[in-house]
């Protein structure tokens, strides 16, 4: 699953950003659930605002917040038939970037984070993602496969972790449950933190 996710630099070196028209926010090493996030949105990838926790277009409570369903993530295994979801399996397609994020092991009361990042040189990875529109609200999920063994040590699923081809493949239409399962992830042991701290010293290997 993905519960917590950095921020990806988006000026890091070799990352074209002649392409935002917009002025994120300060960079987050603790992005939450419900909070704003960088979508790119399909066909031509254009940066938009999201909140992270989709509600689907045909709810009918009175605010975003009454929507109480678990959808921050979506499994690529159901999605498409899953009513929160189905909707936007076709039409609202979307890259969600981060520089990695977070899984923790143990017992509750002593979990230990891990911090997971790609295992190359690259800086940002893309996860698979679906964008819905409630009402004026632009709302957002991501997705998730079984883990390979690359993280599977530390928790049975995981984001769906595109590369460029499987970008492409994602953000035209493709079923294949297969995407992502070839990502190589590398991670380490960081200290704990709680819901309120920030800073690249979350991501500091102990």
């Amino acid at each position: 699953m993905c519960g917590r996710f950095v921020d990806p630099n988006l000026r890091s070196e070799g990352l074209d950003t002649s392409w935002l028209k917009i002025t994120p926010f300060p960079r987050r090493f603790n992005v939450k659930p419900t909070q704003d996030v960088l979508i790119l949105a399909k066909p031509t990838l254009e940066p938009l605002i999201a909140r992270w926790w989709l509600v689907p277009s045909w709810f009918k409570g009175e605010d975003v917040k009454d929507w109480k369903a678990t959808t921050f993530n979506a499994r690529i295994e159901e999605a498409k038939d899953k009513p929160a979801f189905r909707a936007v399996w076709r039409h609202g397609r979307c890259l969600i970037p981060a520089a990695g994020y977070y899984e923790w092991t143990g017992e509750r009361g002593h979990k230990q984070p891990h911090f997971i990042r790609p295992a190359g040189n690259e800086e940002t990875m893309f996860f698979a993602g679906l964008g819905s529109r409630w009402r004026e609200v632009l709302t957002c999920t991501i997705l998730t496969r079984a883990a390979n063994e690359s993280t599977s040590d530390l928790h049975p699923r995981m984001p769906v972790i595109l590369n460029t081809e499987e970008r492409e493949a994602w953000l035209g239409g493709s079923d294949d449950p297969g995407l992502g399962a070839g990502v190589q992830l590398r991670h380490h042991s960081v200290r704990p933190f709680g819901i309120a701290d920030d800073g690249p010293v979350l991501i500091e290997e102990i």
